[in-house]
Parts: C-alpha cells; structure tokens; sequence
C-alpha cells in the first residue's frame, strides 16, 4: 500500500472497528444483566404476592384462594405459574396457570434462600424463582418454598429488539464518524499533497523551488529541499563557470603553443616555451578541476572534528618538505568540529599548511577557536610575509592561477573561492614579528 492516506484511513477504520465491536458487546451485556434483574426483580414481586395470599393452618394444610391478587396466575394460557413445594418435597399447590406447562424439578430450600436462575423447559428458555421459608403456626413450622416461572419469549424479544437498535445506530455513527475522519484526514493531509505537486512543477521546470506556506511539522522538510536545490543549482553554476573560464584561461597558452610550433625560432628556445606553456595547462585544468568540484554546504553533511584532520594533513605535508623541520604548533581544541565537506575542509587547510611549510623559516602555528556562531581558523609563519600591494591582487575576486603571484596563487586563489562557496570570510595579513598570518572565518551552522 504506497497511499499515505489509504494507510492511516486503513488503520483508521481496522480501529473504528474494534472501538465499535467493544462498545457495542459493553453496552449489550450491561443492557442483557439489567433486563435480567428486571426479570428477577419481577418474579420476586409476584412471588411475594403469592406469599401474601397464602395461609397455612395449623394443621400444616395450605389454603390459597382461587382468585388470587395476581390474575396471571389464574389463567391456563398465561405465561407465568407458580409452584409451593412442602416439607415432603412434593407439589402442595400449583397455579391454574401452570396446568398445560410441564412441571420443573423442583426441590426444598433452606430457610431464607432464594435461587434465580435460567431453566430449559420444552426446548425453551424460563426463568425461575425459588424462596425457601420456614412457615410458622400454633402448632410448629412447616418448612415451605415457594416458585415462581416465566417464559423468556418477551426477555428474549426486548433483547432483540435493543440489540437491533443498538447495531443500527452504532453502524450510523461508526459511518458518520468515519466519513468526518475521511474529511478530517484530507484536510490534514493536504499540505503533503501541495508538497507533492510543487515538487512535480520543479520537476518540470515550471518553477525553481518549494514556495508555499506549510506547517513548521513540514517546514523542516521544505526548507531543506529548497536548500538541497539551491545547492544543486549552485554547483551546476560552478561547473558552468568552470567550463566557461577554463575554455577561457585555455586559449592564450594554446595560441602560444600554436605559435611556438609555427616559430622560426631554435629547438632550446621553442621546446622551454611548449614545456612552459604544458605545465601552466596543466595548471589551469587542476585548478579549474578543484573549483569545480567544490562540494559546498548541503542539508545533512556531517560533523568533520578539525584536530585530527589538522595533524594528518601536517604529517602529510612534512613528508614534501623533508629539507625543512620548523617547530609546529598546533593550537586546536579536540571538541573543535566543523560541518563541512572533508574534502573542501581538506583543499582549505592543505594549500594553507603548504604555503606555509613553503615560505616559513623555523615555526609554523596552526590555531582554531569559536567565536559566537562562528569558527576562526589562523595559519601562521615565520617567513617573509606577503607585499601589502600583492594582498589586494590576490584576493580579488576573478583572479585566475596563471594571474596570481608566484607561491601564493593557485593554492589562495582555491581557498578564496571554496570560502565563497562557504560564505566565509578570507582575510590575509603580516604578522608583526614577521611571516604572513592568513586567517578564515566559517559559520559553524554551515
């Protein structure tokens, strides 16, 4: 079932059912125990009628008049008899009543015990009522019980007709119900359907991202598939403009080359020019390669901790720098983290830490802390620092590798454009001791 709404219409109904069949089997035994006291109480009325109409002489003879209070006793076809059993346990009196039904079995009861209970008789449901008294006269007691029977046809008809009331209406209001939980249900779930149709238009080109007002349960949802979007249109744009500018960057070494190869000039002098321009391509595609690629910030990227990533990436590029051994000072918090793509985060600290192993003299600090929701990451050196005139040029945007200056062009002009990528902030300065000091600040949100 791949409906949302027929899944929890589904579930929906499968409880409305159980709910129903539990109210109604509740309510139809608690009406079946009532009707059933009412039988009771009714023939312990009757019966006490009878006792009231009942005298024993002293000689233990019973004298019940024929016309007795209670006229259903006195007819052949009623639905109702009595019975006295005596000390015998035989039947002293019967009820005129009584004369075409059969005759239960009947027993003696003790003094002050009373038995109700559903009895079979003919194929057909009774209920009987026995009192169990102890008679008193001149002479002694005389122990008697007294019985009284009626037919369940009207207990079993009133059952009836409760319980197809009782079905009706439940399957009335289980209907009604169910069709407000059908409108309640669309309702709710119309957002989600208004999600599914902005998202068909953006699939088809008819609009560029999640516009409605939705509720903050799927604002969450929306606001990160616009940001998804954004990312993806964002990277499409990087690949276009790194298409774009390297078709660009492409066309004056290829010209040179063209015009090396067509020159009159000699072997040594045309084969440096080709070996110079080949090694700038080369250049132009790598860098173009990793702007290209430049992953950006995206919904669900993951929390990359900065120590480790910095010490792997020192231990790497000691390992280029062999003829140098500067003290390395590595000022990072372990708790220090970063979402960010590891690969960017790697392109970022990779081309600072080279630039610095590549004009440092004996010390190198590498440092990172919070500040508010940002995170400021420092790389310093000991070396010859930066001209003042060249900072400006090398942070400008549009500056391409073969435009930068020697040593801190192709590495800067990367993490210049990856902390645009970022919406971060590159900023390089001198140090007053001497060395360049380059500094980033990312948004820890980011």
């Amino acid at each position: 079932m791949k409906s949302l709404s027929q899944r929890i219409l589904s579930i929906v109904t499968l409880v409305l059912i159980v709910f129903t069949i539990g109210i109604a089997w509740g309510l139809d035994r608690a009406f079946y125990d009532s009707a059933r006291l009412g039988v009771q109480d009714k023939l312990f009325a009757k019966l006490l009628m009878l006792m009231g109409d009942t005298e024993v002489e002293e000689s233990g003879a019973l004298d019940v008049p024929t016309n007795l209070l209670d006229a259903e006793f006195g007819h052949v076809n009623s639905d109702i008899y009595a019975f006295i059993i005596d000390q015998t346990e035989t039947i002293a009196w019967r009820s005129t009543s009584s004369l075409k039904a059969k005759i239960p079995e009947l027993r003696l009861l003790e003094k002050g015990k009373k038995e109700f209970s559903p009895i079979m008789l003919d194929g057909k449901l009774h209920f009987s009522y026995s009192y169990g008294i102890d008679w008193e006269t001149a002479s002694g007691n005389y122990p008697l019980t007294f019985t009284v029977i009626t037919g369940a046809r009207l207990f079993e008809d009133q059952i009836e007709r409760y319980r197809e009331d009782l079905w009706g209406w439940l399957a009335l209001m289980a209907a009604l119900l169910l069709s407000a939980q059908m409108l309640m249900l669309r309702w709710s779930l119309q957002p989600l359907r208004q999600v599914s149709v902005e998202l068909a238009a953006i699939e088809s080109g008819k609009q560029e991202n999640v516009k409605g007002n939705y509720p903050d349960e799927l604002k969450l949802l929306t606001d990160s598939i616009n940001s998804l979007i954004s990312h993806e249109h964002k990277q499409q744009k990087r690949y276009r403009n790194g298409l774009a500018d390297l078709a660009h960057s492409l066309k004056t070494p290829l010209a040179i080359l063209q015009g090396a190869i067509n020159s009159n000039e000699n072997e040594s002098l045309r084969g440096k020019a080709i070996h110079e321009q080949i090694e700038r391509i080369d250049n132009i595609i790598q860098y173009q390669l990793r702007r290209a690629a430049t992953a950006g910030s995206s919904p669900g990227m993951g929390l990359v901790m900065l120590h480790p990533l910095a010490v792997r990436i020192v231990n790497t590029v000691q390992k280029a720098y062999r003829n140098k051994q500067p003290e390395i000072a590595i000022a990072i918090d372990e708790s220090i983290g970063l979402r960010i793509d590891e690969g960017d985060l790697m392109e970022l600290l990779g081309n600072l830490i080279d630039n610095a192993f590549k004009w440092c003299r004996t010390r190198i600090e590498l440092s990172a802390h919070n500040q508010d929701n940002d995170l400021i990451i420092q790389v310093k050196d000991d070396g010859p620092g930066i001209d003042p005139n060249q900072i400006a040029r090398i942070l400008e945007r549009g500056i391409r590798a073969d435009q930068s200056t020697p040593g801190h062009g192709i590495g800067l002009a990367i993490v210049r454009d990856i902390m645009q990528v970022y919406e971060g902030a590159l900023s390089i300065e001198n140090n007053p001791t001497g060395g360049a000091c380059v500094t980033l600040r990312l948004k820890k949100n980011k």
